[in-house]
């Protein structure tokens, strides 16, 4: 037996401890490396579904898909509590141009829009869209300083992040994140993975914009502002099936600009397309929202009421006519003109929707077309209206 110096053996004890020590070790090293698997198992698990969120988005083929995929799907796979999106729209470009495309903004609540950089909240230098760019914003979530970018904030609200959404160094809008977790976002936090997919949703979120301007360039008339034919016949044809599903009357006007062509002898081409301009605003000024105001061609517009039977649509028709008859139209401080209309008013009753879509839409604008001869014929500057041409 090996003993020490003073001829007393080694206590036991030492190997013991260190036996003991390394298990311990072994022990956390253990559960050390299943949390690392554990979190690669998450992360990878995360990224596999921020990917397939990336392929939806990019996949998106219009506006509301697009937003609607944002709100309902990045909450659920980052595990948030709260998901808005703030666009800026000085012009108030984007939002007319949704609406004249049928998008009901009320869908998405979270949807907000801005008229100036500055009310993104984030330090932008010299205010400018081109200024440096700027860094998320993370930290304690602040009732007051972030209501505009969380209105409908869910209570307990504990921790946000905003992260510009940039495009070639411009500014378009941002991202906000809310967590009722404190630690959440905090500003120490990593902002690689958020701010990726910000230039993400920021791509798809112009790309969508753009192509929705051009949607809605293709079914306006350019001069006037309203819509072209193109869109009043798919438009028709849409209100048909849905009058037919939900059993309510669709009515449709055809309009005439009276002895328009000695308005374009009288003033010029430049002063018809004033007087074009002025007849549209007027129309338009007589409609609700839900109808649709398109130009036809020439000096010609039709009206499609939404739920609307014939004598209510022959009431609009006879504002109308009045309003444009009722005031002058000036082209220029020494030049006035007065105009007159002539409207056909045919209505598709409850019941009379049945068959060929497209085989009731043409029967309705031929039917509004013969009553707007039969205005022109009794005088002009007059509604002729009814359900059926005898």
């Amino acid at each position: 037996m090996t003993q020490t110096l003073s001829g007393k053996p080694p206590p036991q004890t030492d190997h013991a401890e260190q036996a003991h020590d390394l298990a311990a070790e072994n022990r956390a090293l253990r559960a050390r490396m299943a949390y690392l698997l554990e979190q690669a198992e998450r992360n990878h698990a995360i990224m596999t579904r921020h990917q397939a969120f990336d392929l939806d988005i990019v996949g998106a083929s219009n506006f509301p898909e697009l937003v609607g995929t944002i709100f309902r799907v990045l909450p659920v796979i980052s595990e948030l509590d709260s998901v808005t999106l703030t666009l800026v729209d000085e012009d108030a470009d984007i939002r007319t141009v949704m609406r004249k495309l049928d998008v009901v903004f009320a869908d998405f609540p979270d949807l907000i829009f801005v008229e100036t950089l500055d009310d993104l909240g984030f330090d932008l230098g010299r205010r400018s869209a081109y200024a440096p760019t700027p860094r998320p914003v993370l930290g304690m979530y602040d009732k007051l300083r972030h209501a505009p970018s969380f209105p409908n904030a869910p209570a307990g609200l504990q921790s946000v992040a905003m992260v510009p959404l940039l495009r070639n160094k411009r500014i378009i809008g941002s991202l906000n994140l809310g967590s009722c977790d404190p630690t959440r976002f905090t500003p120490s936090l990593g902002t690689d993975f958020i701010e990726h997919m910000a230039s993400i949703i920021a791509i798809c979120l112009e790309n969508v914009i753009s192509n929705e301007m051009l949607k809605y360039i293709g079914l306006t008339d350019s001069l006037t502002g309203v819509y072209n034919r193109r869109y009043i016949d798919r438009r028709l044809l849409e209100e048909i099936a849905r009058a037919r599903r939900q059993k309510y009357p669709i009515s449709f006007m055809y309009i005439d600009i009276d002895h328009f062509k000695r308005v374009n002898d009288t003033v010029g081409h430049g002063g018809g397309d004033e007087v074009l301009r002025e007849v549209a605003a007027r129309i338009k000024n007589e409609l609700r929202t839900s109808d649709a105001l398109a130009r036809f061609g020439g000096e010609e517009f039709v009206v499609l009421l939404i739920d609307a039977n014939l004598e209510s649509a022959a009431f609009v028709a006879e504002r109308i006519r009045a309003s444009v008859a009722g005031g002058m139209i000036v082209l220029s401080p020494s030049l006035q003109l007065s105009v007159t209309v002539s409207i056909g008013v045919a209505c598709l009753e409850v019941g009379e929707a049945e068959g060929e879509a497209e085989a009731i839409a043409r029967d309705l604008i031929e039917r509004a077309d013969d009553l707007l001869y039969e205005a022109k014929e009794g005088g002009r500057n007059r509604v002729a209206s009814r359900g059926e041409v005898d």
